[in-house]
């Protein structure tokens, strides 16, 4: 928790008077109760307290936010593990502290703060106040903050770093998250998310400064420093004249008659889609008028994730509605930060087809390898040309990548390892024309180093444009890129445990399945050829039986390869109380019965659930439809 601190303006002989009887959890009280300036927060606190109730207080105040694949995120309200003005200001501390260690000219360079549109009355919690907070607590220490006029998609941040040569940024967002919960993106300086080491420096910095410094509080500096600048203007127009470098058919783009419906999800997403569009030479595509502005309580969905499966359609209800209305024949969903895209496709019998973030990232793979084909120089080297998936992703692009001649990479879960690879390749003097993860995140192009659904919309919005010309939709030509490449049928889902002592005991039996550091030789009917388990650096695919992809101790995840040509993953999240599981069929072009393939691989997935993950046995909760 830190050293203590002075006691502030709190009565300390009634806190004595109100002790818990544990002295961590009374000091964890006190500090709170000195350090925090937020009325709703500290009330949230001295209630509890006064209630007797020890044991949430235990949980509120005796543990701390840590980075997950998307930096701090938890849910809004009072306590030190979750999001707040305290914890904000404590977290930009930290960074201060780390960054100034590792930047000399950090006070020249500055430092960029972006936010979206989420907030709680109940906390007095916005991520607006919690982005002035951060840039209180830098411009307080006479550090220059580029800190935006106005909500902006969470890729500006990262592409502002790189822009203005800032140090570092920070996004205030908790994404497509429920809407309880906030969040805190950390980007570096080469305009990707921080990973390992410098997660755990940070942690390591803010521990050593939890109590709030002067001037920490003060959010009108935002107002009044003059080390404050509002990039807005230059980075809008920056991003929409970079985009028209993945422009490739214009000509095309001014002249369809194709209509495109956008819906932003109650989010940041309208007005920058709308530009892009413009960049584009498109006529603007329709906005869906109940879910075109950003709306804290996300009022028409039911979750604000264009991603969640089963319940895609019923969150597609308004957008599909409207598309049948103004006959268009494409929508485009960015969530409610705008860093991904869903799509849907009227198809030829009116019904409406959701891609998955794998079928999407086919079809993104085909045009930007098929764009760049058609538009390098003659000198230009396809073994010079990358792209890169998460290992839980489609295989797709691998396999398109064995016939065409490219680099295909695989990194760990999440775009923070995309982002900071595809530098490293960049300066290597690689070109990269794409990334993706499937939860539906896109990186078209490389002016951003992290998913981007502004970009992707209107990408795909070209494809199809493209496509209609030749007489095929997004959804035929998803069938021919396929028929080609071979097929590749994935699934996703998740369990819900709250219990980390019944994940960690899964995962160890795993480990030991036959016996010591043995682990299972077939699932069910289903014989295993390799097995890779990243938590413990394991991969008996390679000679010396170590896994090319970085350990990573702090979360779980194995990889199992059967004989049958499936691949799937195992793995917790690293924001929500879940065990995911993965699963890809990875056909060869000559098979190409989809229906043989999707049938095994259900009952491959009933396998894998029924040894591997016994749900009824560890009380696992089955993903709500």
């Amino acid at each position: 928790m830190g050293d203590c601190g002075a006691p502030g303006d709190v009565n300390s002989n009634v806190l004595v008077a109100r002790s818990t009887g544990d002295a961590q959890l009374d000091k964890a009280v006190w500090q709170w109760l000195s350090w925090d300036k937020n009325q709703k927060t500290k009330e949230q606190i001295e209630s509890l307290l006064q209630d007797g109730k020890h044991k949430e207080l235990r949980d509120r105040l005796c543990c701390r936010l840590s980075f997950g694949t998307a930096g701090l995120r938890s849910a809004m309200g009072a306590g030190f593990c979750y999001i707040n003005d305290l914890t904000v200001i404590q977290s930009t501390q930290g960074i201060y502290k780390y960054l100034e260690r590792n930047f000399s000219d950090f006070k020249q360079r500055g430092f960029v703060v972006g936010y979206d549109t989420r907030g709680q009355v109940t906390s007095n919690c916005s991520s607006k106040k919690l982005a002035k907070l951060t840039a209180a607590v830098l411009l307080a220490r006479d550090v220059p903050v580029y800190f935006f006029s106005t909500y902006v998609p969470t890729p500006f941040v990262p592409y502002a770093v790189q822009q203005l040569g800032a140090v570092a940024g920070v996004m205030i967002t908790a994404s497509h998250n429920r809407k309880e919960d906030n969040g805190y993106k950390v980007y570096w300086e080469n305009g990707a998310q921080i990973t390992s080491p410098h997660d755990k420096e940070i942690i390591k910095c803010i521990e050593e400064c939890v109590e709030p410094w002067n001037g920490s509080w003060n959010e009108n500096l935002v107002d009044t420093s003059p080390l404050r600048q509002d990039p807005l203007k230059k980075i809008c127009d920056c991003y929409m004249e970079d985009l028209k470098k993945i422009c490739y058919h214009r000509e095309l783009n001014v002249q369809t008659s194709l209509k495109f419906v956008h819906t932003s999800f109650h989010g940041v997403g309208h007005d920058y889609v709308q530009l892009a569009f413009k960049a584009f030479g498109f006529q603007p595509p329709i906005p869906v008028p109940e879910q075109k502005d950003p709306d804290p309580d996300f009022s028409t969905v039911k979750c604000p994730n264009p991603e969640e499966g089963e319940s895609v359609l019923p969150a597609f209800e308004l957008s599909l509605r409207l598309a049948e209305k103004e006959n268009a024949k494409v929508v485009v969903a960015t969530d409610p930060d705008a860093d991904r895209l869903a799509v849907a496709e009227q198809q030829e019998n009116g019904c409406w087809k959701v891609f998955t973030g794998n079928e999407l990232a086919a079809l993104f793979g085909w045009w930007m390898f098929s764009c760049w084909k058609e538009n390098c120089s003659q000198d230009a080297d396809v073994r010079n040309v990358y792209m890169l998936a998460t290992t839980v992703s489609s295989k797709i692009l691998r396999a398109i990548a064995l016939k065409e001649g490219f680099h295909f990479e695989e990194t760990l879960p999440g775009f923070k390892w995309i982002g900071s690879r595809v530098k490293n390749l960049l300066d290597s003097g690689k070109e990269v024309l794409f990334a993706f993860e499937e939860s539906i995140g896109f990186m078209c192009g490389t002016s951003v180093l992290d998913k981007d659904g502004v970009s992707a919309a209107v990408v795909i919005a070209e494809m199809a444009t493209y496509l209609e010309g030749q007489n095929l939709t997004l959804a035929q030509k998803l069938v021919e890129i396929y028929e080609m490449y071979g097929y590749h049928i994935s699934k996703t889902s998740y369990f819900l445990c709250y219990d980390p002592a019944t994940i960690k005991r899964i995962f160890e039996r795993l480990r030991n399945f036959d016996g010591p550091q043995s682990y299972p030789k077939c699932c069910g009917i289903y014989s295993i050829l390799h097995v890779r388990d990243v938590t413990t650096g394991y991969d008996s695919s390679q000679l010396n039986k170590k896994s090319v992809l970085p350990v990573s101790k702090s979360s779980q995840m194995i990889t199992f390869t059967f004989q049958n040509g499936c691949v799937a993953t195992l793995r917790t999240s690293g924001t929500e109380p879940k065990i995911k599981y993965y699963a890809e069929m990875c056909a060869l072009p000559e098979q190409s019965d989809r229906n043989v393939l999707e049938e095994e691989l259900q009952k491959l997935i009933e396998a894998l659930i029924e040894n591997f993950l016994e749900p009824d046995k560890n009380g696992l909760t089955w993903r709500s439809s």
